[in-house]
């Protein structure tokens, strides 16, 4: 297009060059404001002239933009992965599909994809209308509850991408990021290996503590597989230390943060769907022990 646009101010700028070129020279006997004899028709040839040189470039980019439209707007016939992405106030659920209901597995606000492949996304809204967004792989596309919308986003080069709910969905709604991870093949397999897995058994009597506590608690919103904490209302935290971020892109994933997220997620996100939790500096160690094992 960039290429067309030039070609077309390159000729259009030649012409005019040439029509001041010949331009008859002032006729100094006319009087003011007396109109000068007509010669022809010259100006209207012209001038369907031009008409005909910008009409042509547009007609082809036209429809050259149509067909490359057509080619790109459209999920992928063969995807090479298929995600179920559900959007909710204010984070984003991922379900990885699989052919054996075994190896099918949910995380939050973090994308894996191979590089190179094309990936299905069936959009999906459980509460509100919110908009799948990574604006270096894909155009928006609306999650609307009661309906399954596709996208489809690939990613060329290995690198981490970021993407935003482009469609106002409540309070936080500046607070629901996600990021896509693009990464070689051998990277993905083992990412997806390990997600498969369930938690890891407690090793000190801190974690053991801790356990109990994330499944008397945090168990009643949340999911850690291999263990009695089996709620879907809020992300699965089976590799919660495996992601780079927390609440959805608001806080870096770090001991620091992830304490006081635990303690007072009300004073970082305000109107999040998580309570302020209280925990003694006790219950607040032997949470973070055995969460930080969650890898």
């Amino acid at each position: 297009m960039l290429l067309v646009s030039i070609a077309v101010c390159i000729v259009i700028a030649a012409l005019l060059w040439a029509a001041v070129r010949r331009a008859r020279p002032e006729d100094r006997s006319l009087k003011i404001g007396e109109i000068p004899p007509q010669r022809g028709n010259d100006g209207i040839r012209w001038i369907r002239i031009g008409l005909i040189v910008s009409a042509l470039p547009l007609a082809v980019a036209f429809v050259w933009t149509m067909l490359t439209l057509a080619a790109v707007a459209g999920p992928p016939a063969n995807p090479g992965l298929i995600l179920d992405v559900t959007g909710r106030q204010w984070w984003w659920q991922i379900e990885y599909a699989a052919s054996k209901p075994a190896d099918v597995f949910d995380t939050a606000n973090e994308i894996h994809i191979p590089v190179g492949v094309p990936v299905l996304v069936r959009l999906h809204g459980a509460d509100v209308i919110h908009s799948f967004w990574v604006p270096q792989l894909s155009g928006k596309t609306d999650a609307i509850p009661g309906q399954t919308n596709l996208s489809w986003i690939q990613a060329d080069r290995p690198g981490r991408y970021l993407g935003q709910c482009s469609e106002f969905c409540g309070y936080q709604h500046a607070h629901m990021q996600f990021e896509v991870v693009a990464e070689t093949r051998e990277d993905f397999d083992r990412w997806i290996s390990t997600q498969r897995r369930a938690a890891g058994a407690p090793a000190t009597p801190g974690e053991t503590r801790g356990l109990a506590l994330v499944e008397y608690r945090c168990g009643l919103c949340h999911r850690v597989r291999g263990t009695l904490a089996g709620a879907i209302s809020a992300p699965d935290l089976t590799h919660l230390m495996s992601r780079r971020t927390l609440a959805a892109g608001t806080l870096i994933n770090n001991p620091g943060n992830l304490e006081g997220w635990i303690q007072n997620p009300q004073n970082i996100k305000p109107g999040t769907l998580m309570p302020d939790q209280y925990l003694s500096s006790q219950q607040l160690n032997d949470a973070l022990a055995y969460l930080e094992t969650l890898k």
